[in-house]
Parts: C-alpha cells; sequence; structure tokens
C-alpha cells in the first residue's frame, strides 16, 4: 500500500504592521472676512496702527508738550486782552485773538503749533515702513491677504487721525481756558472759523507726515529717516527767511537807492519764495482765517491800503483770499504721500 503523503504543516502567518494613524494636519485659522473684502485692508491697518499710537507713550509726551506750551500762550494772551479790556470791548472777533495775539513773553498759540506741529506728523511717520523691516514684521504683515497698498494707506490714515486727535484736543483745552479767562461765549462765527483753522492744522501736519513717511519707505534706517525729516524742518522751518533773502538779493537785488518797482520786484520775489516753505503757507491762511480783518495776504502797497474797506469779510471771502495757499498745501501733501506710495510698491520686501 502506498503511504498517503503528510499534510503540509502551515507556518503562521506574519502579522503585517499597520502604521499608525498619521493625524491631519490642523487647518489654518480662516483670514478675517474683513480682510478679504475689497477696501476693508487699509481700515484693519489703520486700526492697529491708531491703537499703538495712541498706547504709544510717544503719543502722551506729545499731548502733554504741546498742551502745556498752548496752554501757557493762552493764559498770557488772556491776561495781556484783560489788560486793555476798556478799549477792546466790541472789538470784532475777540475770541479769536486768543490764539492769534502774541505777548512778549510767548509766541501766540497759532505760532506754536506752526513751529512744533511738524514733530507730529515727523514723530508718527519716520519709523513707519523702516520699523517694520528693522523687527522684521513686514514680511509677516505683507503675507496677509491684503494688498500691499493697504499698509501705506493705513500707516498714513492712522497717523493723521492721531494727529487730528491731538490738534483738536489741544484747541479745545485751548479755547476751554479762554473763556474762564475772559468770561466771553464764542458767537458761532468765531467758531466756524476756528474749526476751519482746526482742518488746516491738521492738512498742514499732514504734509509732515506724509514726508516722514517718504523718509521711512526711501531710507533703511529709522534714526536716519528722522534725522533727514527733522533737518528739513529746520531748514524750511528756522532758515527760510534768510535763505529767501540772500536768493531774492541776488536775483532782483534792492540797493539803497532803490526805486519803488526795484523794491517792489524785491519783495514779490521774496514772498514767491517764502511760499515754497509749508510753514509760510500755514502762517499766510491762519491769518486770514482767524482775523476776519485780513483782506490780502500779498503785498500791500500805500495806495490800495487807503483804498481798503474797513468792514469784515465773511469766511467764504476770508476763504477766496488764501484759495491758492490751501490748493497748495495739499497738493504737496499729495506729492510727498505719492512718491513714498510709489516707492514703496516697487521696493523688494523678503523675508
Amino acid at each position: 500500500m502506498s503511504q498517503r503523503p503528510e499534510p503540509a504543516v502551515r507556518r503562521p502567518r506574519k502579522k503585517r504592521r499597520t502604521a499608525a494613524p498619521v493625524a491631519a494636519p490642523a487647518r489654518l485659522a480662516a483670514p478675517d472676512p474683513a480682510l478679504r473684502a475689497p477696501g476693508h485692508g487699509w481700515r484693519t491697518v489703520a486700526a492697529k496702527e491708531l491703537a499703538d499710537h495712541v498706547l504709544s507713550v510717544r503719543f502722551l509726551v506729545l499731548v502733554v508738550i504741546l498742551g502745556l506750551a498752548a496752554a501757557g500762550a493762552v493764559y498770557t494772551a488772556a491776561g495781556a486782552i484783560r489788560e486793555v479790556a476798556s478799549s477792546a470791548t466790541g472789538a470784532p472777533s475777540l475770541f479769536l485773538r486768543l490764539f492769534t495775539v502774541a505777548p512778549d513773553q510767548f509766541p501766540p498759540f497759532v505760532g506754536l503749533v506752526g513751529f512744533l506741529g511738524p514733530l507730529l506728523g515727523i514723530a508718527f511717520g519716520f519709523d513707519g515702513v523702516n520699523g517694520e523691516r528693522s523687527e522684521g514684521t513686514l514680511p509677516r504683515l505683507l503675507a496677509q491677504p491684503i494688498h500691499r497698498d493697504d499698509v501705506i494707506n493705513g500707516k498714513f490714515v492712522a497717523g493723521l487721525v492721531a494727529i487730528g486727535l491731538i490738534i483738536t484736543a489741544v484747541t479745545l483745552v485751548v479755547a476751554g481756558i479762554g473763556v474762564l479767562q475772559l468770561g466771553i461765549v464764542p458767537p458761532p462765527g468765531d467758531i466756524i472759523r476756528l474749526l476751519v483753522w482746526v482742518v488746516l492744522a491738521i492738512a498742514y501736519v499732514g504734509f509732515w507726515l506724509a514726508f516722514a513717511l517718504l523718509c521711512s519707505v526711501v531710507l533703511r534706517r529709522a534714526a536716519t529717516s528722522a534725522l533727514v525729516a527733522i533737518g528739513i524742518w529746520i531748514v524750511l522751518t528756522l532758515f527760510a527767511a534768510l535763505l529767501v533773502g540772500i536768493i531774492a538779493g541776488f536775483l532782483a537785488p534792492s540797493p539803497a537807492d532803490a526805486t519803488t518797482d526795484q523794491q517792489v520786484a524785491n519783495l514779490s520775489l521774496q514772498q514767491d519764495l517764502a511760499r515754497l516753505s509749508p510753514n509760510r503757507l500755514f502762517e499766510e491762511a491762519t491769518a486770514a482765517v482767524l482775523d476776519p480783518t485780513v483782506r490780502t495776504v500779498g503785498i500791500v502797497l500805500p495806495e490800495q491800503t487807503d483804498r481798503a474797506v474797513g468792514s469784515l469779510l465773511p469766511l467764504e471771502q476770508s476763504l477766496l483770499v488764501i484759495w491758492p495757499q490751501i490748493v497748495i498745501l495739499i497738493a504737496v501733501t499729495a506729492l510727498a504721500f505719492a512718491l513714498g506710495y510709489v516707492s514703496f510698491m516697487r521696493q523688494e520686501v523678503r523675508a
């Protein structure tokens, strides 16, 4: 008999090693719908920058310095007006003289704003872009779902709002001190003129904000941009009159025995050159807005003074007198911001 083959021994199967389940990658948080909405990116940037400005020590220091200087100027001006109260009774726009009267100890309030106001714009703009670049936050900021121009637009708007808050608050404090010192309530016409002046002051300081932003875009270091902006401010504010006199004396000389035509030509050239400075444009606009008796900001000849009418100008006529100054001031602000905008859009930002 043939033997049956033994059944094959089955080897136990090796268990297959199953890989551990891989955790699904965490989903990134969905971006804020306000950032994806068209035209809303600059608002988010502006809100963040404005919060940083208002909560910073820089903002508090600037408010205290400008507020103390303005309060001192108006306090001394109110004292000078009280001393001549008998002769000043019935004078037109007496309340507005608080802001334009210049006692011996202090410059007027509008003079302080014209001199110290540029520091506000420079302080809020000199490190707007290069500060982000030096801290390494600019690439992360541009990686957000916003357009690139929203960054510089938001920074400019935030700085302008912060400047407006400071100027408005200081003006209200000064007006309150003046009311308490003089005991008079300003008429509606003076209040409207004061509000118009506040808008002019914000536009004037806005130029220096735009110029400081331009320096922060072009220059890599914040300290360098601050020095350049402050240097230009000093030249245009302190040494502008000296430079204008030298250039006008060379181009249109006016010797001691000069004729009337030569003197007028020299003065006209000095005035045109001086208007290249935003500070001079602001001074001329301030003079016409806060003083309704001002009928012109140009050169007035003696025969023109004799023909001048002594009535007060309404606000509309005062704005017509300084309309060129307002247009030039807004134009140079737009030009400075446009240069910074184009430079920022063309720059390469590396992580």
